[in-house]
């Protein structure tokens, strides 16, 4: 059986082993994932791979900026006890750091990037590996965005939930009133013509969907749907939004007026997209009780 890629990352995200130790375990198991998982486990160990085995979809977002270098970066734990804790905090503050100052290109290179903390080096892979085996909780960094054009940077960070970087010219005030305002209305683009093609075909295909129950003619159906798709872009796009700190503007309109230009910005909350795994005991246990009767 071929071994595929993205085999070897599934086999990788469940077990924390580096890629070529997935890639040989598979190999062995000829392909069965279950099986490679347990070679790995046996070989590696099984604290920091069952850790790694699950859900990290609380964690925090922390930013650094430094002169036209940033970085904004979400890295994950299993509960929000551990957002709290110092030392997993100075981790990702000092990664946020680390990812601004030397650019790495991707996750894995930021995993190789050099930090030492309580002990554990000289990479920053060695001391996510280290605090996992320290606190008991699998640790992921998720992503991260560097920003290094030459442009001005703002970021806001609402508590450790919510984190937002700006790219702009201007006047600096304005631009973190904007960066707030991001956390606040969460657009998906700058301006309407930005907004990615499958969010909109996902909304017009809501739109049509209600003006088929709505039984009208077909063409004043389809300005309903045109309407609809109209509406929902000026929602999602930031230059159209009516500015939180004075909704009788937009924010294009606030901008113009202090003489300021957005030339991007990344905005990350946590947890976002990780279905996180939901215990329901009374169903495990009528599980097992039905499992016992059948046998």
């Amino acid at each position: 059986m071929a071994i595929t890629a993205s085999m070897v990352a599934e086999l990788r995200a469940k077990t924390d082993a580096p890629m070529m130790e997935c890639k040989k375990a598979l190999t062995e198991a000829e392909g069965n994932m279950e099986k490679a998982e347990e070679i790995l486990r046996v070989k590696l160990g099984s604290k920091a791979g069952k850790a790694a085995s699950r859900v990290t979809a609380e964690g925090v977002v922390t930013a650094h900026v430094s002169g036209s270098a940033g970085a904004l970066v979400e890295v994950n734990c299993e509960t929000d006890f551990v957002t709290k804790n110092d030392i997993f905090l100075a981790m990702c503050k000092n990664i946020a750091e680390l990812i601004a100052v030397h650019n790495p290109v991707d996750l894995a290179a930021v995993a190789a990037l050099p930090l030492s903390a309580e002990g554990f080096g000289p990479t920053v892979e060695d001391v996510r590996k280290g605090l996992i085996g320290k606190i008991g909780e699998n640790m992921t960094i998720r992503r991260f965005k560097r920003y290094s054009d030459g442009g001005k940077l703002a970021s806001y960070l609402h508590g450790t939930r919510i984190g937002v970087m700006v790219e702009f010219e201007g006047d600096d005030n304005a631009a973190k009133d904007v960066a707030m305002h991001i956390a606040a209305m969460k657009p998906v683009s700058l301006s309407s013509a930005d907004v990615p093609a499958e969010l909109v075909e996902r909304e017009r295909s809501v739109a049509q969907a209600k003006a088929a129950e709505s039984g009208k003619p077909a063409d004043i159906a389809a300005k309903m749907i045109e309407g609809s798709v109209q509406k929902y872009l000026k929602e999602v796009s930031l230059f159209n939004q009516p500015f939180v700190k004075n909704d009788k503007q937009t924010v294009e309109q606030m901008l113009k007026a202090t003489g300021t230009t957005i030339k991007g910005f990344t905005m990350y909350v946590v947890g976002e997209g990780i279905e996180k795994k939901v215990d329901d005991f009374a169903a495990e246990v009528a599980a097992q009780v039905a499992a016992a009767q059948a046998a």
